[in-house]
């Protein structure tokens, strides 16, 4: 009987320190929202599409580099 109590007393004394011992879980942040879309354009020049805030935008018309820019709009039957 009395091995049955040591061993119960030390199963409670093992669960209390291994509890003590392992890092409280940091409380869950909710999930970053995701980037809001943006504005696509096309290239007067080449035709690609690329968000508006890389464009070249000059009068109006947006470029996707400053080469196709100063080559200007591409002549397309």
């Amino acid at each position: 009987m009395k091995y049955l109590v040591l061993f119960i007393v030390l199963v409670i004394a093992v669960g209390v320190w291994r509890s003590k011992r392992e890092p409280a879980q940091p409380a869950r942040t909710p999930p970053a929202a995701p980037p809001k879309p943006q504005d696509m354009v096309a290239c007067a020049h080449c035709g690609l599409h690329l968000p508006y805030s890389d464009a070249v935008v000059q009068r109006g018309v947006a470029y996707c580099s400053a080469d196709h820019l100063r080559a200007g709009p591409a002549l397309r039957p």
